[in-house]
């Protein structure tokens, strides 16, 4: 069989084998099963080598060659993995050697492992001080009575990388009988007002002339509740408000470990539909099924305080700092906990996928490029978490992200993410007119691509430093 060519080329690249002569063969004629003479000691009675008489006598006999119909044909080469067969120039180390790419990945996912007692202890304080800020609320506040807690972030979805150094949690208000009304023209901003309804509801001292949820007030009361509720910690400190930021951030000591702790107000929505919006969005047919899409779909949708621009530009007599901007967090962590096409992919006795291990790998990238060169700050981990939710749609199947081949697919995952780049454009995963590439430049989107280039092409030092 004359197998794949361009696999070959790989090989030999990667094990840094010296290319074979046509008549290299015929010099040193070998078993073509490749047995050694000593393991084929155990062999006795099969039928004869066919190239007894051709080898040193020590040669003992093997067992039977595989009939030719029985051979197994080579898998086609993914497109990205054959371009890199075509230029084996890039890796230069073999397959085993300490800096091989394989190798590499491999190390640094293993450094990224947070340790289970150091996640345990953080854990461990931060639901002590989110349960008591919860219990304040309830008890102290009338408008948050009915607060929910809705757990969020790369944390709870398992792809938190190095340290256990920031959580993220909403706490929500369930609402009934609103409406939507877009503020932007991509869909991802919204004014949210109550239809008209004659009893009083807790909310009613943040709702506006127009009877809109003013996002701005809510935030503020919601802001002080927290600052009392944790008035008597010593070791948590509120941090500054940030313009346009829908969380309450503290920042907490735990066994002299600093962690960030956000805290969203969320509006949870419930017995209505997802915005019309959404309805291009969302594609997961093909990878999780049409079942889990619609199980997904009758979930409640949040909103969250959150706006762009000046807070005080007006449309339709909303100031954008009363908006709330759409979140499907809850949906993107369950997609990520349950991500295979076979509903036992990654688990005990399933196949072993590398969809998670690629999203810390272009996390810890991006981020140590970052803080390399500070003029890329627009670039964040949710990019890099809608490109894989992209990717897992465009190769739906769990062989399409074996474990075995973490470089290739790392690097085909390079290749999507530097083709949004070079567009300019990565469309939210829910609301396809969203462009999350939005607030960055051309020029700042070319620096990056380069680096990664440079990354990928060197073995990515930034990994090993």
């Amino acid at each position: 069989m004359n197998g794949n060519p361009a696999a070959a080329v790989r090989r030999r690249a990667r094990n840094q084998e010296p290319a074979r002569s046509p008549n290299a063969a015929r010099k040193a004629p070998v078993c073509r099963r490749g047995r050694s003479p000593r393991a084929a000691d155990n062999d006795k009675g099969k039928a004869a080598c066919p190239t007894r008489g051709k080898v040193p006598a020590c040669h003992k006999p093997c067992g039977p060659l595989p009939a030719p119909d029985r051979v197994k044909a080579a898998s086609p080469q993914r497109p990205a993995a054959a371009a890199r067969a075509r230029a084996p120039a890039k890796i230069k180390a073999g397959k085993g050697a300490p800096h091989s790419p394989e190798r590499v990945l491999q190390s640094t996912l293993e450094s990224l492992k947070i340790r289970k007692k150091a996640r345990g202890d953080v854990a461990g304080e931060v639901n002590k001080i989110v349960e008591g800020i919860i219990k304040h609320l309830k008890t102290k506040s009338d408008c948050f009575s009915e607060i929910e807690k809705l757990p969020t972030g790369s944390y709870y979805e398992n792809v938190k990388i190095s340290e256990p150094n920031e959580f993220d949690v909403m706490l929500t208000v369930p609402v009934q009988r609103v409406e939507l009304q877009e503020f932007d023209s991509e869909g991802a901003f919204y004014s949210v007002s109550f239809k008209r309804n004659p009893q009083k509801r807790p909310l009613d001292r943040f709702v506006l002339n127009d009877r809109t949820i003013s996002a701005n007030k809510m935030l503020k009361d919601f802001r002080n509740h927290i600052k009392q509720a944790t008035a008597s910690v010593s070791s948590v400190k509120l941090e500054r408000k940030k313009a346009g930021c829908p969380a309450v951030t503290l920042l907490m000591k735990v066994k002299g470990r600093e962690v960030g702790l956000d805290i969203v107000l969320g509006l949870k929505v419930h017995a209505q539909s997802w915005p019309t919006i959404t309805k291009d969005g969302f594609n997961i047919d093909g990878w999780l099924g049409t079942k889990v899409k619609q199980e997904f779909k009758r979930c409640p949708f949040y909103l969250v305080p959150k706006y762009v621009g000046k807070g005080t530009d007006e449309k339709h007599g909303v100031c954008a700092k009363d908006t709330w901007r759409i979140s499907f967090s809850h949906v993107e962590k369950g997609i990520l906990k349950n991500h295979g096409f076979a509903k036992t992919c990654c688990e005990s006795g399933g196949s072993q996928c590398c969809r998670k291990q690629c999203l810390k790998l272009l996390k810890c990238l991006l981020q140590k490029l970052k803080e390399k060169h500070p003029e890329l700050a627009k670039f964040f981990s949710y990019q890099a978490k809608t490109a894989l939710l992209h990717a897992c749609v465009k190769r739906p199947q769990d062989s399409d992200w074996e474990i075995k081949e973490l470089d290739d697919c790392f690097q085909q995952f390079l290749d999507d993410f530097i083709q949004y780049l070079k567009a300019g454009d990565l469309p939210h995963f829910f609301i396809p007119t969203y462009n999350l590439l939005y607030s960055t430049t051309k020029s700042h989107r070319q620096f990056l691509i380069k680096c990664i280039e440079e990354q990928r092409n060197n073995r990515f030092p930034v990994f090993r430093n």
